[in-house]
């Protein structure tokens, strides 16, 4: 169950809380500082129940629960320790169309309360589903520590200039570039210091001065191999910052999803033999959204200087005066060797490394292969599954040894990652039988060797009979 994230305004509305003991209290207490109109339904309520009934704080109806209690409520929580009550009070909340919260019952639930970071008026709402409470609040409680209060009296600020922001910045690019100015500015330091007046004077000069024409400009970004915990938090500041995201079809969805909600996301996939969009249609649609004053991300699986025709890009953007800048990732070879436990380098197995394309025939044809034949390096080729029988002949033709180990690296760093292994001379035949497709890297050494013992991520290589660890180092289980 993927839950819809909401944040409700019961200020003035009635809720209706069922069951008056410790569980119900606190529902109570989050309500009333939600500013809703709080009525309890129980025969005997908890001491601070009671105070905030003498005070006119709660309603209480006394005695067991009717039908009749859930008129007139916007939504009801069920707090007792009765499992039949529960499921009656859910049913007929279901038969109102009216939101039920029933604790530790996610299953008759149709909303759940989320662990809580209070900025106010910035809230940070953390939710299991409902499956396991205990680790929603554990986040909560690590957060806790990584969001600075002075957030708080920042967005009250923020609020208060709201209308004479958006009056004198119309275009919201041109606001998203004043907020990220601000952001890393003093005003800031100025809150946390007390000095509120003076913070209000720095965000009115800023705005003074802050651009009313827009400037757009492109980010070269390489999003790494698929893992998005290996996105760099300079990469991840720059999706933030998009207002457009030309993308690649290796991009992973989990890294998209890093980035800014309402970044407007373009693919631009090219793939061998269906291509979606040709080099020069990505040079006119960055142009396009960088004369409109647009951030434009242009996001290229691994490193957009390894193969990624980032130098291209590059050239045409300053031939049209567009600003840039490159924000490197981790390419496919560091990546996806590192994730089948493959060292690229090894005192006793590689003193160098080739990276190589073979995306095609004609890229095959212009390799010097004496070169790539020889023994104590580590080869890594991208983009070369449709061309194995042709790279595997000419390797041999050239004298690379028949027994030298491979491993091909199928979706590496990503849940689905395989990893299949075996000599130079079955390559075409393993790869046939485990029918390996793109995204995949191939890499071809003695290192090569090493993937069916160091093996660490995702299933054992296939064609190795060795198991991963079944224990954890200790590292790991303190």
């Amino acid at each position: 169950m993927k839950l819809y994230p909401l944040f409700a305004d019961l200020s003035g509305r009635q809720v209706l809380v069922v069951g008056g003991g410790v569980i119900g209290e606190r529902k109570v207490a989050a309500l009333l500082d939600a500013g809703a109109r709080v009525t309890v339904g129980a025969p005997e309520l908890t001491s601070a129940l009671r105070g905030w009934v003498e005070q006119g704080q709660v309603w209480w109806r006394p005695g067991c629960f009717e039908e009749a209690w859930l008129d007139g409520v916007w939504l009801v929580i069920a707090a007792t320790d009765d499992a039949a009550l529960h499921g009656r009070i859910a049913a007929l909340a279901q038969g109102r169309h009216l939101f039920a919260n029933v604790v530790d019952d996610a299953s008759l639930s149709s909303f759940h309360v989320p662990a809580v970071i209070d900025r106010a008026p910035v809230t940070i709402a953390i939710s299991s589903g409902g499956r396991t409470p205990m680790l929603a609040r554990l986040l909560r409680e690590r957060l806790e520590t990584l969001v600075d209060p002075v957030i708080a009296p920042l967005a009250s600020l923020l609020g208060e200039m709201r209308h004479r922001i958006r009056a004198h910045l119309p275009d919201l690019a041109a606001r998203r570039r004043f907020y990220d100015r601000l952001i890393r500015g003093p005003v800031q330091s100025l809150l946390r210091r007390g000095q509120f007046a003076l913070a209000e004077e720095a965000v009115s000069r800023l705005l003074e001065s802050a651009e009313v024409e827009p400037l757009g400009s492109v980010v070269l970004l390489g999003a790494g191999p698929g893992d998005p915990g290996l996105l760099t938090l300079k990469g991840l500041r720059a999706l933030n910052e998009a207002d457009v995201i030309l993308h690649d079809r290796l991009v992973s969805a989990e890294v998209l999803a890093l980035a800014r909600r309402d970044a407007e996301r373009i693919e631009v996939a090219k793939q061998a033999g269906h291509h979606h969009a040709t080099q020069q249609q990505i040079h006119a649609l960055m142009l396009q959204h960088a004369t409109a004053g647009r951030r434009v991300v242009r996001l290229k699986g691994g490193d957009p200087f390894v193969f990624g025709r980032g130098g291209e890009e590059l050239e045409f953007l300053r031939e049209h005066g567009i600003p840039y800048e490159v924000v490197p990732g981790i390419t496919a070879a560091l990546a996806c060797a590192a994730y089948a436990g493959v060292p690229l380098t090894h005192r006793d197995h590689a003193q160098s490394v080739r990276l190589v394309t073979a995306h095609c025939q004609g890229s095959v044809d212009t390799l010097d292969w004496r070169a790539l034949a020889q023994e104590r390096q580590t080869l890594a080729v991208y983009m070369g599954t449709s061309e194995l029988p042709a790279l595997q002949q000419q390797l041999l033709a050239h004298g690379r040894a028949a027994t030298t180990p491979f491993a091909l690296v199928e979706n590496g760093s990503r849940p689905e990652q395989r990893v299949v292994t075996g000599t130079l001379s079955t390559l075409v035949e393993r790869a046939a039988e485990h029918q390996v497709r793109s995204p995949a890297l191939l890499i071809i050494g003695e290192v090569a060797s090493l993937a069916t013992s160091l093996a660490w991520f995702g299933p054992p290589p296939l064609g190795s009979a060795q198991p991963l660890p079944s224990r954890l180092p200790e590292t790991l289980m303190a």
